[in-house]
């Protein structure tokens, strides 16, 4: 089926007239889904291999998820924040008990916990490290992608997503993604906090050179300077840890959760860290009329239960090495001219001689595989962690028969 089927046309039309352009989507119209599998108006089927972006980890509609959510939704769904609720102190507990951490500030979006994590920082560095009042400074990487708010634009080196929305908020250098001597520089006497991605995503699944991140973690305990992990699409098992920070027995003193902890069902976020970090926050000083609402708190609960068991970690250890095994095959017959990443989560390169990013994601659209392109050759594989090998084998021989052509 292509953008020309009656259904699917209809939609598409809709959507241009009526909808502001921010993403530039395939023309798929996806009507239900389930499992590792989307369904779109006309009826066709896709193997999803995006996942929305690790949002959907655990596939769409798992049942653990859904009954959690039903059951939920059929007893009180939203208090505010005004009032408590009897879901709230069990989903903090379990959720600093799955971190090692204390506490845990709740939020909707990756952006709102990234905003919240800057917040945090800089309360902290005037409070606790008697940075003066305004002259707080967070370093990040270049490559990074943190969100979309004005705030996140700011300390983005990409133009896309920068340029067009200054004035720009001050207090931020960035430094290049896996430079330790580089992060060693910029770190200072105003420096708060050190915001990394443990694998970049956006950029193309860019896992950084081995003893980097543990780098990072002395540099930043040497200096009295928070490390803030933005676990948001590496974590909650995507990589085979629960958090890919883990891969080189790094703890950071804040970790920034999104995504997955919604198990594709509702957005929730949160920020996780110690009693010094986070208790820093008075009353009224940061809030969230969604932020930890008891459905959000019900659904994150069994999210948490889910990851406790270590399956879904194990699975995308032992998937995610035979989805690298094949995809390293590309590399050897020139399709690919390189591919990143761990777990069930690659970046991979195409060769231009086979077209672009976008070009390959459309190609594979038609044969019935859901990808997204990135910065021009790149496509991100990312897909449900409870994927079978089989449907994987059938992406991956999908992928080569649009490559090898």
């Amino acid at each position: 089926m292509t953008s020309t089927e009656p259904g699917i046309a209809a939609a598409l039309a809709a959507a241009e007239a009526h909808s502001a352009h921010n993403y530039h989507p395939l023309p798929v119209v996806v009507a239900t889904a389930e499992g590792a599998w989307m369904t779109d108006v006309t009826g066709r089927r896709y193997l999803d291999m995006l996942a929305g972006y690790s949002a959907l980890n655990f596939g769409h509609g798992h049942p653990r998820l859904l009954a959690a959510a039903r059951a939920q939704l059929e007893r009180v769904t939203l208090t505010s924040r005004a009032f408590h609720h009897d879901r709230f102190g069990d989903f903090c507990t379990r959720l600093a008990e799955l971190c090692g951490m204390e506490l845990v500030l709740p939020m909707n979006t990756g952006a709102e916990a990234v905003e919240t994590a800057v917040k945090t920082a800089r309360k902290w560095g005037y409070q606790v490290k008697g940075v003066p009042d305004g002259r707080a400074k967070i370093v990040v990487a270049e490559g990074n992608f943190h969100g979309r708010t004005t705030t996140i634009v700011s300390f983005s080196n990409d133009p896309e997503a920068r340029e067009g929305f200054g004035p720009y908020t001050p207090g931020f250098e960035i430094v290049p993604y896996g430079d330790l001597a580089a992060m060693e520089a910029a770190v200072d006497e105003r420096t708060v906090a050190v915001l990394l991605e443990p694998i970049q995503g956006e950029a193309g699944v860019r896992v950084p050179p081995p003893g980097y991140l543990a780098g990072v973690r002395e540099l930043t305990r040497r200096r009295n300077v928070l490390f803030v992990a933005d676990e948001i699409q590496s974590g909650l098992g995507r990589t085979g840890r629960t958090f890919a920070c883990e891969h080189e027995g790094v703890v950071p003193d804040v970790y920034v959760l999104g995504k997955a902890l919604g198990g594709g069902v509702v957005p929730v976020s949160a920020v996780v860290s110690s009693r010094e970090v986070l208790g820093v926050f008075a009353p009224g000083e940061h809030g969230s009329t969604f932020g930890g609402n008891p459905l959000a708190c019900a659904v994150a609960l069994e999210v948490i239960a889910m990851l406790r068991t270590g399956e879904f970690q194990e699975r995308a250890t032992e998937l995610g090495e035979h989805l690298h095994s094949e995809l390293g095959l590309l590399v050897a017959s020139g399709a690919v001219d390189a591919v990143r990443g761990r777990g069930l989560w690659a970046g991979v390169d195409i060769n231009p001689s086979r077209g672009t990013g976008r070009a390959v994601s459309e190609q594979l659209m038609a044969r019935g595989v859901l990808v997204k392109d990135t910065h021009g050759a790149t496509i991100r594989l990312a897909p449900p962690l409870m994927i079978s090998k089989e449907d994987l084998d059938w992406g991956l021989e999908r992928l080569r028969s649009v490559l090898e052509a």
